[in-house]
């Protein structure tokens, strides 16, 4: 579908981007829970950092006792004491 058309469809029935694209959305609650929506696969996994490939980029979190949970082919849960978080850019 041309991009210029499907924007226009998008915004009639406001979709989120993230819901037809592969874009990742990152939901934060305090420093002790990160969702990550529309990943790609997990690159690296320590008590104390996490590598989470994504189509745009990776996403490194730091911390303590860093749990992944609820994994789904889409979306992944990341609990513990969350220290920071930061994104490689992959894509131009």
């Amino acid at each position: 579908m041309e991009k210029r058309k499907r924007n226009k469809i998008d915004k009639m029935l406001e979709m989120p981007k993230e819901v037809y694209s592969d874009i990742p959305k990152i939901i934060v609650t305090g420093f002790e829970e990160m969702i990550i929506e529309n990943f790609k696969g997990i690159l690296e996994y320590e008590e104390f950092f996490v590598r989470i490939n994504t189509n745009i980029g990776i996403i490194n979190i730091n911390g303590f006792n860093l749990n992944l949970e609820n994994m789904t082919n889409d979306d992944i849960k990341v609990t513990g004491k969350i220290e920071s978080m930061d994104i490689e850019r992959t894509t131009d």
